[in-house]
This record gives C-alpha cells, structure tokens and sequence, in this order.
C-alpha cells in the first residue's frame, strides 16, 4: 500500500513541477556525477544567490522525489500523508495563482539505477549541466552493470541542456572530460588543473590557526581564468575535493556571465554541507574532519590523501565504516583501501563487516596490530576513539550512511550539543533509526 501511495504522490509532484517550470520560466543549473555533487551544489548555490532569487536542493533532494520537492519548494513529509498532501496543495496553489518564485533553481540529480538520470531529463532541460566526477567504482554500482554504464546515464544530464546552455566538465577526469564528445553546438566550460581547463586552479595549501601547534581551519588557492588570478580562502573544510567544487561554481558563474570579483564575495559564505570533509573540534584539543555523508572508493583515497597531507604534533586516526552498494567489488574495494593505510594514518578504527577487509589488509601491509580496531557499531567505535584522542591529533571519520558514522562523530566533539547545526542525519526521522 505504501508503495502504491508513494507512485501516485510522486506522479503527482512530478506533474505539477512540470507544470510551474513551465509557468515561472526559472532557469536552471543541474548537477551531476558519483562524487561531490552536494558540495558543488551548495557552492554553485552561494554563487549564484548573490546575484538572483535562488532556490538550491535541500541536502540531497536529488531522486523522484527529491526533485519535484525543491521545484515546489517544499520539504520531504516522510511518511505523513497530511503534509503531503498539503505539500501537494502548495503546487496547486503555484500553479494556479500568481507567486513571487526564483529566478534560478540549483538542482543535484543523483541515479540510484539504470534510467533515474533519463526519466528526469524526459520534462528537466537545464540552462548549465555540471558534471564532477565519475568513480571507477562509484556509489550504486551494483545497480549498473558496470562504470561505463554509469557515465552513460550520467551522460543524459548533458543531452538535455537547453540548445542555448552550456555544459561544465571536470577536466581533471577523463571519463567526464570525454562527455564533451557526446553534445555539438554547446558552450562548454573546462575546470581543473591542467592545461586544458579554462578555470584553473594553483598554489593549493592547507590553512592553519596556530603554527606552533597547527590547528587546520581551511584551505586556501588561487583561481586562474584567462589573464586574472582570484586568491580563494574557504574555512571550515578541508581537502584538494574543494577546490573542484569552487572551481565548479566558477565556471557555472563565468557560464552565466556572472562578475567575478562578486562571486569571490560569494565564497565568504559558503560552509560545505555537514559530514563533508567538515572540520570540527574534538575532544581533548584534537580535530575531527567530519566526512560522514557517504563512501565510495575514489572518496576515501581522496580523504586519506588530505588527512595524510595535514600538518599536525599529534597522531593520524583514519575511522572507516563500510562501503556499501558496491555488488561484487566490495571486497576488491575495501581490500585496495587497507593497502596503503599506514601511509595515511597511524591509527585503524573499522565499523562493520565489510571494512574488516581493510583492517585484514592493514595487518598485512605493515601496520602494527596494535594500531587496528575493529567494531560492528558506530557508537561503540566513537567511544573508544573518544579515550584515544589527545591534543593535537586528527580524526578522520568516513562511511556509507547505512553505517551511521556522524554517530561516532558526535562521541568526540568538543560541544555534542552542537550536532544538530553540524552533522548530517540529525532531523527526527533519521535519529528514530
């Protein structure tokens, strides 16, 4: 029954966003790709709303539902059939009456599987088209056949610009690089590191607040386009993933013929989404790089190459819970992990089945063993790191979302009390989990 509720209340909302776009004409970024979406999202967002009336996806409204909601502009009722039907009363009352809507949506588009991306861009014809970055061996896997089929679906986002759009690829990936080949007569935007990239980025560095007992607080690099150079600071997060994620938001700015030096004014206010590669401090002095969200192969290499980066007196905690929704290269995957884990960290904590692969492969590639611990909860495993940590040390602290990692984060914060504003999963439908 409950299936068949949710169809008919997602025809509906789909029917209705169909109906206010085509009402209210807003233009539209949408973004895509296995890694960053969110965070790129965000920023494009911070961007953009200091120029227009801007409305961005909720956390990572990016599926069926998650969609219509942000065009209607309403919040996820769960499983309350009053709000949705009064969610579904508001777009008839966009749709009917006169109402003041944004003039730029900031759209993520996810695909859990095969024909998610294409049934969207069936009625969603975006002004920009982002696309981040594509995993060997992404989030969902196990619902495709393989990578390439993942980039295929990716690949429609692309397709449905607007004759008149312009298509934002990552250069650094060749999988999304090569996406150009798939659209004609579109204005297309590079960003990267290499040559070939139009926005560009150099000088990266890690920001600290006290050199003599390094606090990391940022990270700072400048943005190259054509002849100018725009030094960037973003405080809060940590990790090189961030620099493709402002570059992203600039590229969608210079697409947009957006000034550049308000952009820059932009960055001051963007603070990526909680269990991001969110710094927070711990407990006893240390810090904790909060990348709770989700995992994917490609991004924990991507946090253990920052939290091996960092500059610090004390010891290097590398937390790993399972990665989930990986088929038949999970155990590949967590296998590849523990093979280079004493080169990122001292310390081993593992939550779950699955990331007992990595701590197997730790002990075999030189890590001491007792330097690796193993643990089925999340809570548990913050409980321990909690008696662990001492000043100066760094925590990083990754996992799929089934695993719950924000758990063991909220063990060794500095202030627990502050876990609604800074963690993810902290609304009371998730906490009732």
């Amino acid at each position: 029954m409950k299936s068949i509720a949710k169809k008919i209340v997602v025809t509906i909302l789909t029917i209705e966003a169909r109906l206010i776009l085509k009402k209210y004409k807003p233009k539209i970024v949408a973004i895509t790709g296995t890694v960053g979406k969110t965070s790129t999202k965000d920023m494009v967002y911070s961007v953009f709303s200091n120029f227009f009336y801007t409305r961005k996806s909720e956390k990572s409204f990016n599926g069926e539902i998650g969609i219509p909601l942000t065009i209607v502009g309403c919040d996820n009722a769960w499983s309350n059939l009053v709000l949705w039907l009064r969610n579904i009363l508001k777009g008839l009352s966009l749709i009917i009456l006169p109402h003041s809507y944004p003039d730029w949506l900031i759209l993520e588009v996810g695909a859990d599987r095969p024909g998610d991306i294409k049934s969207v861009t069936k009625w969603l014809h975006p002004d920009i088209t982002i696309i981040t970055r594509l995993s060997n061996i992404p989030v969902h896997v196990e619902f495709f056949k393989s990578a390439e089929e993942v980039k295929k679906e990716k690949t429609y986002l692309a397709k449905a610009l607007k004759s008149e759009g312009s298509l934002v690829l990552n250069a650094d990936d060749e999988d999304v690089l090569s996406i150009k080949e798939s659209v004609r007569n579109t204005d297309i935007w590079l960003f990267g590191h290499g040559p070939e990239a139009e926005v560009q980025a150099t000088n990266y560095e890690i920001s600290y607040e006290d050199q003599e007992m390094p606090v990391p607080i940022g990270v700072s690099f400048k943005i190259n386009q054509g002849n100018n150079t725009f030094p960037v600071m973003v405080k809060g997060s940590i990790g090189r993933q961030i620099i493709s994620v402002t570059l992203a938001g600039f590229a969608s700015g210079f697409a947009a013929k957006l000034s550049p030096i308000k952009m820059l004014e932009s960055i001051g206010n963007f603070l990526p989404p909680p269990g991001r590669m969110r710094l927070i401090r711990g407990v006893k002095g240390s810090t904790i790089v909060d990348d709770s969200y989700n995992s994917s192969p490609t991004a924990v290499a991507v946090a253990l190459t920052t939290l091996k980066e960092i500059r610090t007196p004390g010891k290097k905690f590398a937390v790993l819970g399972d990665m989930m929704e990986l088929g038949k290269h999970s155990a590949g995957a967590h296998q590849e992990i523990g093979k280079t884990i004493a080169e990122h960290a001292d310390v081993l904590i593992t939550v779950g089945v699955r990331a007992r692969e990595i701590a197997e492969v730790a002990l075999q590639n030189r890590m001491d063993e007792k330097n690796i611990f193993q643990f089925e909860d999340s809570r548990e495993a913050g409980k321990k790191l909690e008696l662990m940590l001492d000043k100066g040390d760094v925590a990083l602290i990754k996992g799929s979302q089934a695993v719950r990692m924000e758990r063991t984060v909220k063990e060794v914060m500095e202030d627990p009390l502050q876990s609604k504003e800074l963690l993810c999963r902290q609304d009371e439908e998730w906490l009732m989990r």
